[in-house]
């Protein structure tokens, strides 16, 4: 009896190990034939849409893409170029979006007086709108196409 259910969980063993060796040969990366490890040094410069209107969300909660060039910007926690133009103090002045009042709340939910650390790295949400096509086919449907 054990002998059996040990040749048993021998066989699924070798049969998953089999068919994840052979899936992993597979897959094909957007870093092409370069290993995960190496170095990727090849960049690919999008044309950027500039100081045009913004792209339409296509989500709700979807972050807003940034319309302008970002090349440059200084976000440390120091500094943050973005809200030069961006805070309740200066969007006015510079004829910019505010930010949103949802980036002065913690974690876990309280208030703060200045942008939430979570929301202080603009760049981790927001990027620069790009003429560029999709780096993987996808059937994602906008939530305004869907009837």
């Amino acid at each position: 009896m054990k002998n059996s259910i040990l040749a048993g969980l021998i066989l699924i063993g070798s049969s998953v190990l089999i068919s994840t060796t052979s899936a992993a040969g597979e897959v094909n990366s957007l870093r092409g034939s370069a290993s995960i490890d190496a170095p990727s040094n090849e960049v690919i410069n999008k044309r950027n849409i500039n100081d045009q209107a913004p792209i339409s969300r296509d989500y709700v909660q979807q972050p807003p893409l940034i319309p302008h060039r970002t090349k440059g910007y200084k976000i440390n926690m120091k500094f943050n170029k973005c809200l030069t133009c961006h805070s309740w103090a200066n969007y006015q002045k510079a004829g910019a979006t505010k930010i949103s009042l949802t980036h002065f709340s913690g974690r876990d939910g309280e208030a703060m007086s200045n942008v939430a650390p979570r929301r202080y790295f603009c760049n981790q949400c927001h990027v620069p709108q790009a003429d560029a096509k999709p780096l993987v086919e996808n059937y994602f449907q906008s939530v305004k196409t869907i009837h």
